[in-house]
């Protein structure tokens, strides 16, 4: 199992950082990642989302962090189809990639938020139909050629993306995954499955059981080939200290937070029956109880935050390995301590957790 860090950008009323220094220490966390050999860092893309996340433009952010790094994979989680033409996406995509050097992991989704449907003109009852053309054609132009297309929503003739992606034959795809049709949906177009932060294991560890089984059906039992990716990753708030109460006592009030400020996000789309959203609304029960009892002997015991010492995060990680995540993506402090202890955390993370599960720091 590779362990990845995952980042909100968030910028808490209570941990006295600015936005620039979110921004900056986030950068230095990316730096000790690499070192601590780390896979992959992970950015979301939301807008409008005060305190929760801040970071609207990942694609920029990441773009720093490739000058500041030269190993860590550089990915999205994800960007939202729907909100862009996919012919900036696929430019960006691989403008990313060319001064990477070839680091770049293209996740993919339709977002969630209403208020960002409306603020970028999209009809939340298009966005199945926007996505699977924005896909189509940010495929076409990893093959290097002009773009020829013709759907619903766009049109292209003879259309050049530069520059060009320096991956062969492209970098690797995910989507977002939340309903047991969107796995199954991964698994026939022969891509990799990323689990948000609000899902518990118990439905999570189901679905990747669906993944498996799909991919068997799609594409046979043998090696996937260059063109495919056949990876779970599942986002997860994550503390690991050498002492584990001291652990538990300084997550528990940001992994709160953080939980409560993603269910508030999360809140129209599970109340409300939104066109070809119908699975968050068969998830509604579960916002209740977290909404009002929401606290981190709930997140654990719904598999949605590991806090604790090595010995215990160990055998946490090693339940989700067994069941099949390829990748774990930590949400360290998620976003809500002090850069000083997310850092201690990466390094205990590093040398007592990851060779454990052959993942060895370099």
């Amino acid at each position: 199992m590779r362990f990845d860090v995952f980042y909100e950008l968030s910028v808490p009323p209570f941990g006295g950082r600015s936005e620039r220094d979110v921004y900056a220490q986030t950068l230095n966390e990316l730096e000790a990642a690499e070192r601590h050999g780390f896979s992959t860092a992970w950015l979301v893309e939301h807008h409008f989302m005060r305190e929760y996340s801040h970071s609207s433009s990942p694609d920029l952010f990441l773009a720093a962090a490739s000058q500041r790094t030269r190993h860590l994979r550089l990915g999205h989680a994800i960007i939202p189809l729907p909100y862009a033409h996919p012919v900036r996406t696929a430019e960006r995509l691989a403008t990313l990639d060319v001064l990477s050097g070839g680091r770049v992991e293209f996740g993919f989704g339709r977002g969630f938020s209403p208020a960002e449907y409306a603020a970028f003109g999209v009809a939340m009852a298009d966005s199945r139909s926007v996505t699977q053309e924005a896909l189509e054609i940010i495929q076409q132009s990893f093959s290097g050629e002009p773009l020829h297309y013709r759907g619903r929503h766009f049109q292209l003739d003879g259309v050049e993306v530069l520059p060009k992606v320096v991956q062969h034959p492209h970098p690797p795809i995910w989507t977002a995954a939340v309903s047991p049709d969107s796995f199954e949906m991964a698994a026939r177009l022969g891509i990799g499955a990323l689990v948000g932060p609000f899902k518990p294991w118990f439905m999570v560890k189901e679905d990747i059981k669906r993944y498996r089984r799909a991919w068997r059906e799609h594409h046979g039992a043998g090696a996937p080939s260059p063109h495919q990716n056949p990876r779970v990753g599942m986002t997860l708030g994550v503390l690991c200290l050498e002492d584990g109460a001291r652990a538990r006592e300084l997550a528990a009030p940001g992994l709160t937070w953080f939980y409560r400020q993603l269910l508030g996000q999360t809140y129209p789309v599970l109340e409300q029956l939104y066109e070809s959203y119908e699975y968050y609304r068969k998830m509604g029960h579960l916002r209740s109880l977290l909404g009002k009892a929401v606290n981190l002997t709930v997140l654990e015991t719904l598999g949605m935050a590991v806090v604790g010492d090595p010995a215990h995060c160990r055998k946490r990680f090693e339940a989700l390995a067994r069941a099949g995540v390829d990748h774990v993506l930590c949400a360290v402090g998620a976003g809500a301590l002090p850069t000083e202890v997310v850092q201690e955390s990466m390094a205990v993370l590093a040398s007592e957790v990851m060779p454990h599960l052959g993942a060895a720091p370099p």
